[in-house]
């Protein structure tokens, strides 16, 4: 017999038991688009990560307060970081570019009957070139509203809608933690970063921000949440980090760990890549486990068949079949029952990534080698599981398989 023939056998009983073969195929189905989709949407978690890093500016640096280990092991970090130290980097560092220290913290803001709670940011003019941030309306802060301690506030897109709706937000005063502050500016959209939302937060002067808002908590000056720094170009990186790490020593008297930690903008994305790719492996391994118990269902399905089918198998020895054209024939089966389950979870796998792209952030990733992987392994796993049935079929006597018919 010849595989065409086979083959050919092989659809129509399987077409004969579509109720059977259908949910023969289910657990296949359900590993493919599984893997497929959980290996896409962990694409799509990297390559949202990189576009918002990319959005940072292709020089941008964090100096953040306490030792590695205390920013991985607390959740209140050591106030190391002040004012003096941001103002140091930005005149004693030749190779920085620009330097905006910043203090960030939640506060309840109101405006008339509208109430809501925020991200404030304090921070100094410097921000809108190291962070690439622009104005869509009015003005930033001002060097006079630093010395000055000026109560005014800039807004977030999303932020001044929601408060102030359609209405012109500049002139008006909104209530941040009670304190009065006059709205000079509207921010353009930047989207979120690392699951926070740049558009629903608000800025204001440093000073005010320490003074009337969050208080000096630092007995060495001005406690700062972190400074963020560019440096003059993609070159310079290596050596403003260098040399921010060798100022901040000097002026800390370091001589054991350091008590802040330097991360370039490619550091960050490469402890986030590390993460994002641990947990897709994870995801792909877990659902890969159905793609073992469809094999299962597979082999079973196939015994029965072998079961009900005796007769047949017995009067095709009579008339001259070999073993090999038994054994082939249920290895079609098994393989054609495990193609066309991987076939259709990948289409199924393919269009749940699509439709996670379109209604969340996620960029929607699609892997080819995923795809053809699923798909491999599911057809090696019908080849594999189907071997028992096959062999069981293959070695059935004709005269016996004829008696107990």
């Amino acid at each position: 017999m010849d595989i065409a023939e086979s083959i050919k056998m092989a659809s129509t009983t399987l077409v004969a038991n579509k109720l059977r073969s259908g949910l023969t195929m289910l657990g296949i189905i359900i590993g493919n688009a599984s893997v497929i989709a959980m290996v896409g949407i962990g694409e799509g978690a990297q390559k949202l990560a990189s576009e918002q890093f990319e959005s940072l500016g292709p020089n941008v640096m964090f100096v953040q307060p306490g030792s590695r280990q205390a920013r991985q092991t607390t959740f209140e970090l050591p106030k190391t970081l002040v004012w003096d130290d941001a103002k140091a980097i930005a005149s004693q560092v030749p190779a920085v570019a620009d330097v905006a220290p910043e203090i960030n913290s939640r506060y309840p803001i109101n405006y008339r009957n509208k109430n809501t709670q925020s991200l404030v940011t304090g921070t100094t003019p410097e921000f809108l070139s190291v962070r690439s941030f622009n104005v869509a309306r009015g003005r930033f802060i001002s060097d006079i509203d630093i010395k000055r301690n000026n109560q005014v506030v800039m807004l977030g897109s999303e932020l001044a809608e929601k408060l102030l709706g359609q209405q012109d937000p500049l002139g008006q005063r909104i209530r941040i933690q009670n304190v009065s502050f006059q709205v000079v500016g509207i921010m353009a959209s930047k989207g979120s970063f690392l699951g926070t939302n740049q558009d629903d937060t608000a800025f204001v002067p440093l000073t005010t921000m320490a003074n009337r808002l969050r208080g000096q908590t630092s007995p060495y000056g001005l406690e700062l949440s972190w400074i963020s720094v560019s440096a003059k170009d993609q070159k310079s990186i290596g050596a403003a980090k260098f040399q921010i790490e060798n100022l901040l020593r000097r002026r800390h008297k370091i001589t054991g760990e350091d008590d802040f930690g330097v991360d370039t903008q490619k550091d960050i994305l490469n402890i986030v890549n590390t993460i994002t790719g641990a947990l897709t492996l994870m995801l792909a391994a877990i659902a890969a486990i159905s793609l073992v118990v469809g094999g299962i269902g597979v082999m079973n399905i196939m015994l029965v068949s072998v079961t009900e089918r005796t007769q047949e198998i017995g009067l095709r020895k009579a008339l001259g079949a070999r073993e090999q054209d038994i054994l082939i024939q249920f290895m079609i089966e098994a393989v054609i029952l495990s193609a066309v389950g991987g076939i259709l979870g990948t289409l199924i796998g393919v269009s749940g990534v699509l439709f996670v792209g379109a209604v969340t952030p996620l960029k929607a990733g699609i892997s080819p080698t995923a795809i053809v992987l699923a798909v491999s392994v599911s057809g090696g796993i019908g080849l594999f599981f189907g071997v028992v049935p096959a062999r069981r079929a293959a070695k059935l006597d004709p005269i016996v398989a004829l008696r107990s018919a």
